[in-house]
C-alpha cells in the first residue's frame, strides 16, 4: 500500500513539476517577444554610447595613448554588433599601436583581431596571424588569450572537416593548446569567469556534463542578465541540460534567456534565437520558429557574420518553405471558407427577397392598422381632454367652495365678536352716563387705544385666516419676486403690510381706495408699496393677474392620502 502511495506521490510531483516547467516557458516566451520589440531601443542605446566614444575621439590634442584606449572602448562596443566596424577600428587601433612604438599595444590589437576572425568564421587568417606573433615575450593575459584563440580556431576546424585525417590533426593541435591553456589555470583567480569557464570545458571535453552544468551554475550566477557574458553560459547549459537529461523544456528555457541577453545587450552575433527556431520548427511551431529565424537572419544580416549566415542558411529555407506550405494551407481553407460563405449569402440573399416581399404585404397591412389607431387616438385624446377639463372645473368649484366655507366661518366670527365688543362698549358708556362720569366718558371716547389694539387685533385675525386658506401665500409670492426683493416674514402666521395688501389683491380686491378702507392706510400709501413690490417682480407687467391667479395643489401624504392647498 505504501509503494502506491509513493508512486501516487512521485508521479503527481512529475506532473505538477510538467505543468509548472510549461507555464514558466510561456512565461520567457511572452517577455522574449516583448524584447524583440524593443531591439530598436537598444540599437538606439548602443549608437548612443558608440557616438559619443566617437566624439571624444574626435576632439583636437587627444593624445596617441589615450586614443588607442578610446579606439579600445569603440571595439568592445561594436563587438558582436557589426562586424565590419570592429575590424576597422582594430586596424585602426593596431595602427595607432605601431606609432606609439609600443609592443604590447600591437600584439594586444593582433590578438584581438585573430579573435575578430576566428570568431566570424575565418580560421586561416586567424590562425596566420597567430603564427606572425612570438609566444615567449607574451604577458601572462596576451598568452592566455593567445592558446584561447588557437583552441577556437582548432575546436572549430575539427568539427567541420569532413576529411577524417584533417579532422585528427585539428584534433590533436586542439588538445595541444588546451593543455598550454591548463598550464595557465593555476595563475588565475578560482572566482575568475576565466577560471570556471576553462574549468566546465574541461568537464565537457571528458563529457562529465553532470560536473560541468554545475560550474555552470557558479558562471550563471556570476553573469549579470543583459550581457554578453550571461547570454553565452545561458547557451551553453541549454545544451548542457538536453545531453545530460534529455530535457527539452530546460533546453529552450535557457536558450530563450539566452536570446533576451543577446537582445537587451544589442549583441548581433548570436546563436540562441536560431537555435531556438530550429527546436520550434521541430515540435510544429512554424509560425513562431518563422519569426524567430527571420529575427536571427536579420542581426546575422546586420553584423555582416558570413559563419552565422551559413548556419541561417541551412534551416532558413526549410522553415520558410514550410512558412509558406502552411500559409497556403490556410489561404485554400479560406477560399473554401468564402466559396461556402458566398452560398449561403446566396440563399440568404433569396431568403431575404421573400421575407421582403411578405414585409411589404404586412407593412401595408399595418399602415391601415395604423391610420385606424391614430383615429382612435384624437378620439381617445379629445376624451381624456374633455375628462381633464371636467376634472378641472370639479377642482376649481370644491376649491371655491372650501374658500367660501373658509371665509363665511371666519368673517362669522369675527362679525359675533365685534358685536359684542359694541355691546360691551355701549354698557360702559351707558354705565359712565348714569354715574355721571363724564369725564371717563370723555376721556374713553378720546383715546385711540381701542382703535388700535382692536386694529391689530384685525390684522391678526386676518393674517392668521388668510394663511389658514392659503397656506403656501409667502412662499408662491416670492417666488415671482427677484432674489433682492423677496419678503422675509419675521414672525409665524403674520403678513408685512406689502403681503396684506397682494392678499387683500388676491382675494379679489384690487382698488386701492377699497385696500385703504380695509387696512387703514392712506391711498398714496397703498399705491406706493404696490409700485415698490411690482418693481421687484420677475416680470413687473403680469405681476399681478399672477398674484389674482388660483393655483390648487394635489399633495399625497401617507396619513393624508388626498390634501388641497391654495395659493
Amino acid at each position: 500500500m505504501n509503494i502506491y502511495k509513493t508512486l501516487l506521490f512521485i508521479i503527481l510531483l512529475n506532473v505538477s513539476s510538467s505543468i509548472y516547467a510549461t507555464n514558466e516557458l510561456d512565461s520567457l516566451i511572452v517577455k522574449l517577444e516583448s524584447e524583440m520589440a524593443k531591439r530598436e531601443l537598444y540599437d538606439q542605446a548602443k549608437e548612443l554610447r558608440i557616438t559619443n566614444l566617437k566624439i571624444l575621439l574626435s576632439e583636437p590634442n587627444v593624445s596617441l595613448e589615450n586614443q588607442y584606449f578610446l579606439t579600445k572602448k569603440l571595439i568592445s562596443e561594436y563587438e558582436y554588433y557589426s562586424f565590419d566596424s570592429t575590424l576597422h577600428y582594430i586596424e585602426e587601433n593596431l595602427a595607432i599601436a605601431k606609432a606609439i612604438g609600443n609592443s604590447y599595444f600591437i600584439k594586444e590589437s593582433t590578438l584581438r583581431l585573430a579573435k575578430l576572425l576566428a570568431t566570424s568564421g575565418r580560421y586561416d587568417e586567424s590562425i596566420k596571424l597567430l603564427e606572425d606573433i612570438s609566444s615567449k615575450n607574451l604577458s601572462d593575459e596576451l598568452i592566455r588569450a593567445y592558446y584561447i584563440i588557437y583552441k577556437r580556431c582548432y575546436s572549430e576546424l575539427r568539427s567541420i572537416s569532413t576529411v577524417k585525417n584533417i579532422s585528427n590533426k585539428y584534433n590533436k593541435l586542439y588538445f595541444v593548446y588546451k593543455d598550454s591553456l591548463n598550464a595557465q589555470i593555476s595563475k588565475l583567480d578560482a572566482n575568475s569567469d576565466l577560471y570556471l569557464k576553462l574549468i566546465e570545458q574541461n568537464y565537457r571535453d571528458v563529457a562529465d556534463t553532470k560536473k560541468a552544468l554545475e560550474i555552470n551554475a557558479k558562471r550563471l550566477a556570476m553573469a549579470k542578465m543583459g550581457s554578453r557574458e550571461f547570454a553565452m553560459v545561458a547557451f551553453d547549459r541549454s545544451y548542457m541540460s538536453y545531453e545530460l537529461h534529455g530535457n527539452r523544456i530546460d533546453q529552450k528555457k535557457y536558450l530563450i534567456l539566452s536570446a533576451i541577453s543577446d537582445i537587451q545587450s544589442s549583441v548581433k552575433d548570436n546563436a540562441s534565437m536560431s537555435n531556438l527556431a530550429v527546436i520550434l520548427f521541430e515540435e510544429g511551431d512554424v509560425d513562431k520558429a518563422h519569426n524567430y529565424i527571420s529575427f536571427s537572419f536579420e542581426d546575422a544580416k546586420f553584423y555582416n557574420s558570413k559563419l552565422r549566415f551559413l548556419d541561417i542558411s541551412n534551416v532558413l529555407p526549410v522553415i520558410a518553405k514550410a512558412y509558406e506550405t502552411k500559409n497556403i494551407k490556410q489561404s485554400n481553407r479560406l477560399k473554401k471558407q468564402l466559396i461556402f460563405i458566398s452560398v449561403l449569402s446566396l440563399i440568404l440573399a433569396v431568403a431575404l427577397f421573400f421575407i421582403f416581399k411578405q414585409f411589404r404585404k404586412i407593412k401595408i397591412g399595418r399602415e391601415h392598422l395604423k391610420t385606424a389607431n391614430l383615429q382612435l387616438k384624437d378620439l381617445n385624446e379629445q376624451l381624456n381632454s374633455s375628462n381633464t377639463d371636467l376634472k378641472r372645473l370639479y377642482e376649481e368649484l370644491s376649491a371655491v367652495d372650501t374658500i367660501k366655507e373658509q371665509y363665511v366661518g371666519s368673517f362669522l366670527n369675527l362679525y359675533s365678536e365685534y358685536i359684542d365688543k359694541l355691546d360691551n362698549y355701549r354698557k360702559n358708556v351707558r354705565k359712565y352716563i348714569v354715574t355721571n362720569k363724564t369725564n371717563d366718558l370723555l376721556e374713553l371716547v378720546k383715546s385711540k387705544n381701542i382703535i388700535d389694539e382692536e386694529l391689530k387685533l384685525f390684522y391678526t385675525n386676518f393674517d392668521k385666516s388668510f394663511l389658514h386658506i392659503y397656506p403656501n401665500f409667502i412662499e408662491g409670492f416670492n417666488a415671482l419676486l427677484k432674489e433682492e426683493g423677496k419678503i422675509v416674514v419675521k414672525k409665524e402666521n403674520t403678513l408685512t403690510v406689502e403681503l396684506r395688501i397682494f392678499a387683500l389683491i388676491r382675494l379679489g380686491i384690487v382698488n386701492s381706495s377699497k385696500i385703504s378702507k380695509i387696512l387703514r392706510y392712506s391711498v398714496n400709501t397703498i399705491y406706493n408699496y404696490r409700485v415698490k413690490v411690482r418693481n421687484n417682480a420677475l416680470d413687473r407687467e403680469t405681476f399681478e393677474d399672477m398674484v389674482k391667479k388660483s393655483y390648487v395643489k394635489l399633495i399625497f401624504t401617507h396619513n393624508n392620502p388626498l390634501k388641497i392647498t391654495f395659493f
